[in-house]
């Protein structure tokens, strides 16, 4: 027999699918001690399901209703209009009846109940749906009640909750809805308890709003409320609001906006022993739950009740504090010019190159990385010299951010102490030492070759590299691994320390002496441009050849349209210019088939193995660029660099001691222009070899497979790397812990991290001093000199780019992927970044006015919009 309707107490979480989120979580309040929860019941989703499955119309429309999107607002509005009207107008069965009228009769039937719709996607930890389904209040009698019951059903289809189902990937066709009957509790005051401050995430800080009567008022918008700041027992903010209109219940059901009296709209709806007395209850609640609460309350004869208690869905999850202190974390990703999520195997294999650089503690959020500064901000020296050398370079709102945590001198007393990570590559300080020698020789050589014997002995060492992995297996291939990270660790970093430094000093001496000397700012923006030594700007021009040999054939450019990367280069070749095409990819792929969007985690695909990836930036290059445009391009802005060294040398002629500053201001570029694209190489050359390391795991993900241990090569992804290292040892896997990961993925996807953010949850934001901008212009961080206008085009993803010459690129952040469009674009916008990130370098190395650091441009600025770009000011203007 079908239960269709159970009282609170028969339910708790495991009723779910029967109650939705809402009926669940009531049952759950039901059983903890102390907390008072209106009676009341739930009539189940076997109840709604059995409504639909007698009125035939109702799949048609569905169906109909599922092919919609969202923007198709016209014909949503129409169909869940019919089916609302199929709905309400289908009888309750004898049986329901019955069952819902003992349930009355039990608890009083001559009292006054709320009946809220309670959907099986509601109320979760992943998704709120808060508001979505409708509610009714104070409705007495049966008839009335067993009328509003079928509303409630309704009301799933409402437009707002058909909406928000499209928008956020929920199949309407699996989404039931339960209907919660609870007794109507006729409050003084009312309001809501976020158990987390909903503003600053902080979760050592409880908000509740207050205000008087039923809480509907609130939710509706119709009153400010009070709201009360209460931290571990103290209040330590009010906020007493102008409380002019309450919402009572009538006596014969519904009800009525009532206006207060002068005297009682800036009286404080709670006295403060009672703000303590519901902390303490929010606090309980959410210890029951374990997790942050958002709780509806109401106060009637002065005692709480709890009348709905949900997840805060919109906090960003917190890494795993074991020493009970205070800690500060700041956003690696921001840094990485990767702020998309993360899966646990890249999570887990970059941090250990990382830490060969850096003994920073890192941690994971949220899928993304974050590093644990709590040592640095603690110590007055220390803190200091962190904040203000180098991270402006990086993300001048990282750098704000950690500024003013150093503000808050109490909270910086109980930061968790010990020895700071703070020192140069990670390097001894022999090593250091060294590095500082080496510099010195290389710049009195300045040997233009040096770079070039670097790379070639790197290219040298990775082909070498994919011999030896070739027969490593099980155990082995992971200590193989590791072994190599510490060799490539020597190669690339150790014994190349001297010539990052004088890749970072000489163009600091540049900027620094052309100031004082000439007054001139940003001379190195026109220097560094057309380097012969920059892989990742390189990257972008070289694939302007590529496109040149496709353009020549016109089946070639068809194939395209429809290519696979399965069989890509097996088709290409049966095709008329297939082989000329097919060996000028391959070659681009030798030297850059490491690379890909977010190549810092080695799950990402990567050009190597999906090379239709390079399809959309090919066919922009023959769109946008004339045959030979490489050479015209690089040789175009070779000479701009040129004449501002000449334009440079001549004036600082005419100064005193003029002949010794420019011989040594020509000696200074010259060694600039040989060693400065060093800096993209590090991450370049460790990205060769996670394309190796990767292609030996798939061997091993496949002879998984094979056993049966996992379902698909990919699932090895979501596993760290010592964890898939003990599932080849063992021959054991517990495959839940995929499937829970692959739906934390899904959660933490849509996430947005915060650069700065501390151990109880709060986020530490920054702002800029717009003083000195145009009125309405969005302020960022100048990177790249030089004002344009032009259309903006917002890029969310490297595939989806759709360029034209003279486009302003828009964009969350780039990384050396996104280079290609560089040779297409004439300014860039981006929400992250810094003076040494890789937008800023591409960008002035081509010549482009860049801001970054420009927060929520790509939501702010609309795509085709027409925008000015200041990259010299640092600020954007919306021109129409």
């Amino acid at each position: 027999m079908n239960s269709y309707v159970l009282g609170f107490q028969e339910i708790d979480k495991t009723k779910l699918a029967m109650v939705g989120g809402k009926g669940a979580n009531l049952g759950e309040l039901s059983r903890i001690d102390g907390i008072r929860v209106p009676e009341g019941f739930c009539v189940t989703t076997e109840a709604y399901k059995r409504i639909i499955g007698q009125t035939p119309e109702f799949n048609a429309l569905l169906e109909q209703l599922s092919l919609l999107k969202a923007e198709d607002r016209e014909r949503v509005r129409e169909i869940s209009g019919k089916i609302r009207s199929v709905i309400e107008g289908t009888a309750i069965a004898k049986d329901m009846e019955e069952a819902v009228t003992r349930h009355l009769t039990k608890l009083g039937d001559k009292n006054a109940y709320a009946v809220r719709s309670s959907a099986t996607a509601e109320d979760l930890p992943t998704a709120s749906f808060a508001g979505q389904q409708d509610t009714y209040l104070n409705i007495i009698g049966k008839e009335a009640i067993l009328k509003h019951i079928s509303k409630c059903w309704a009301s799933l289809f409402t437009d707002r909750a058909v909406t928000y189902r499209i928008q956020n990937g929920f199949d309407h066709n699996k989404v039931h809805l339960s209907v919660v009957v609870q007794k109507m509790v006729f409050p003084e005051a009312a309001g809501i308890m976020f158990t987390a401050d909903p503003i600053t995430s902080n979760r050592k800080v409880v908000s509740i709003d207050a205000s008087f009567g039923l809480g509907e008022a609130l939710v509706s918008g119709l009153v400010d409320a009070d709201i009360y700041k209460v931290q571990e027992g103290r209040i330590v903010d009010k906020k007493i609001s102008t409380k002019k209109l309450a919402i009572y219940a009538l006596k014969e059901g519904g009800t009525k906006e009532h206006h207060l009296g002068p005297d009682q709209q800036n009286k404080q709806t709670l006295t403060d022993e009672q703000i303590l007395q519901l902390e303490k209850t929010g606090r309980r609640i959410e210890a029951y739950f374990g997790r942050p609460q958002d709780i509806e309350w109401c106060l009637y004869e002065g005692k709480f009740y709890i009348v709905q208690s949900r997840p805060i869905t919109t906090l960003y999850p917190l890494p795993e504090v074991k020493d009970g202190k205070n800690h500060v974390y700041m956003s690696l990703g921001h840094q990485q010019m990767m702020t998309d999520v993360m899966k646990p195997l890249g999570l887990s294999l970059f941090p250990i190159w990382l830490k060969k650089i850096t003994s920073a503690p890192m941690v994971e959020a949220g899928g993304r990385m974050y590093m644990d500064v709590s040592y640095e901000l603690a110590s007055p020296t220390a803190s200091k010299i962190f904040v203000k050398s180098g991270l402006g370079s990086i993300d001048i709102l990282i750098q704000k951010a950690l500024t003013n945590v150093l503000k808050r001198k109490n909270y910086i007393k109980t930061l968790v102490r010990g020895k700071t990570s703070m020192g140069l590559s990670g390097g001894s300080m022999g090593q250091v030492v060294s590095g500082f020698m080496q510099a010195r020789k290389i710049e009195r050589e300045n040997d233009a070759g040096l770079l070039h014997k670097v790379f070639a002995k790197h290219d040298v060492q990775v082909r070498d590299l994919e011999q030896r992995i070739n027969g490593k297996t099980g155990i082995d291939l992971f200590d193989f691994i590791l072994q190599d990270m510490d060799e490539a660790y020597k190669s690339i970093v150790l014994d190349n320390y001297g010539v990052g430094i004088v890749g970072v000093f000489a163009p600091n001496w540049l900027k620094k002496n052309m100031k004082k000397w000439l007054d001139e700012e940003d001379v190195t923006d026109i220097l560094t441009q057309s380097l012969s030594n920059n892989v990742t700007a390189e990257m972008g021009l070289e694939l302007l050849d590529v496109a040149d040999v496709v353009r020549q054939y016109p089946a070639v450019l068809e194939y395209f349209q429809h290519a696979d990367d399965e069989a890509f280069f097996e088709e290409l070749g049966k095709l008329e210019g297939g082989k000329a095409v097919s060996d000028s990819i391959r070659s681009y792929l030798r030297k850059n088939g490491g690379r890909c969007p977010g190549e810092i985690d080695i799950t990402r695909p990567r050009w190597a193995e999906k090379p239709t990836m390079l399809i959309p930036l090919i066919l922009n290059n023959i769109k946008n660029f004339e045959p030979g445009s490489h050479n015209v391009i690089f040789e175009q802005k070779q000479r701009e660099a040129e004449q501002k060294e000449q334009e440079l040398v001549k004036k600082l002629q005419k100064l005193p001691g003029g002949r010794q500053k420019a011989e040594k201001t020509k000696k200074k570029i010259s060694v600039m222009r040989n060693f400065i694209g060093f800096r993209e190489y590090p991450k370049y050359a460790m990205m060769q070899r996670f394309l190796v390391y990767k292609q030996a795991l798939k061997k091993e993900a496949a002879l998984l497979v094979q056993k049966g241990l996992i379902w698909e090569q990919e699932d090895i992804y979501y596993l760290t790397f010592e964890e898939l290292r003990e599932v080849i040892r063992t021959n054991q896997l517990d495959y839940s812990i995929i499937t829970k990961r692959k739906a934390d993925y899904e959660v933490y996807e849509k996430l947005t991290p915060p650069r700065v953010m501390t151990s109880n949850g709060e986020i530490i934001t920054s702002e800029y001093d717009t003083s000195n901008i145009p009125q309405g212009a969005l302020m960022g961080v100048p990177v790249s000199s030089g004002i344009i206008e032009g259309r903006a085009r917002i890029v969310l993803k490297l595939e989806n780019a759709d360029i034209e010459e003279g486009d302003i690129l828009v964009t969350a952040f780039t990384d050396p992927s996104w280079t290609p469009l560089f040779v297409s674009i004439k300014g860039l916008v981006t929400e992250v970044g810094g003076m040494m990130t890789h937008g800023a370098i591409v960008a002035r190395e081509y010549g482009l006015p860049a801001v970054v650091s420009v927060e929520n441009a790509t939501k702010l600025i609309k795509d085709g919009q027409k925008i000015r770009v200041n990259g010299t000011a640092g600020y954007v203007e919306i021109l129409e």
